[in-house]
């Protein structure tokens, strides 16, 4: 069954792309043969500079994905991270339109499998994988000990598999993006705050990266859900929202660049810190996908 729809039509302005990166960035593979049965993709019309509308949307037997670049899709079609995806640079800014049909009786779980095939055939692409040692923040416990508030105990038990828990619902508007996961799960990032409720660390994990300068990999061994608040300064807010969307796959100016130097980076350490947590600077081997060739423009539908 298909549960999620996302196609939000976001405001004016270079800073829309913050929030749909944002949103996409956190968004879960929608998951539904092993290719289309037919497909089509066409250059997006829409530009991060005017009224737009990103993301992609299921109804019946069709998939449509409209105003993403090649390393969002690859990411979804890989079930990757933005940063263990090492390609060129316009495959980041050069946005696509893909609309899709499914086969008969598919099962919704091979949609991104199709993805891949589509995405291989059409723009001809040569990848392969490997690992790299990388540089992380490990996630760990602090001094302190652990501050971070236990959820109710009518929380799911089996925490063990965060990649089990399915996006419902992501939101992204002027106030900032929320994201549920059912059963009272959920995030908001806005107002200069990040807060969560009935959420593993692994997920707390994978939401800071989306604002750090580097992955955070969860180090801490916690298996329970937890509520927590985290509060910023306005310049780490905004900060975290511009590498939010160079996280999403976003292409912003240097302009907009420049406004990371206003950043410290301290209340996001100081709010990590309140936690009981504590950002550490490691080496982590990654996976990483390597694209080795690919055309810049995809063969006829």
């Amino acid at each position: 069954m298909i549960n999620e729809v996302l196609c939000v039509p976001i405001a004016t302005g270079e800073c829309a792309w913050f929030r749909i990166a944002t949103l996409l960035c956190f968004s879960s593979v929608l998951v539904f043969s092993q290719e289309f049965e037919v497909a089509a993709i066409k250059p997006s019309n829409q530009n991060a500079r005017t009224q737009t509308s990103a993301g992609r949307n299921a109804d019946g037997s069709m998939v449509r994905y409209s105003a993403l670049g090649l390393k969002l899709y690859l990411g979804m079609a890989y079930r990757l991270k933005n940063y263990q995806i090492a390609a060129p640079d316009w495959m980041a800014s050069t946005r696509w339109d893909i609309t899709a049909k499914l086969p008969q009786g598919s099962n919704s779980k091979e949609v991104p499998e199709m993805m891949r095939a589509l995405l291989r055939d059409r723009f001809q692409m040569k990848m392969h994988r490997e690992t790299r040692e990388t540089a992380v923040y490990g996630l760990v416990i602090g001094k302190g000990g652990l501050k971070l508030k236990d959820s109710p105990v009518d929380s799911p038990t089996n925490v063990s598999e965060p990649p089990n828990r399915n996006v419902n619902a992501a939101m992204a508007s002027g106030a900032g993006t929320t994201v549920t996961y059912g059963n009272g799960e959920y995030f908001t990032f806005g107002n200069n705050r990040f807060e969560g409720k009935k959420l593993p660390v692994t997920i707390i994990a994978d939401a800071l990266y989306r604002f750090a300068d580097r992955p955070v990999v969860d180090m801490t061994g916690l298996k329970g859900d937890y509520d927590f608040s985290m509060e910023f300064s306005p310049e780490d807010f905004r900060a975290m929202m511009i590498r939010a969307a160079i996280a999403g796959g976003a292409v912003v100016s240097p302009e907009v660049l420049k406004l990371l130097d206003a950043s410290s980076g301290d209340t996001l350490v100081n709010a990590v810190e309140k936690l009981g947590l504590k950002l550490e600077s490691r080496k982590a081997p990654i996976e990483m996908l390597v694209i080795d060739e690919a055309q810049k423009t995809p063969t006829e539908n």
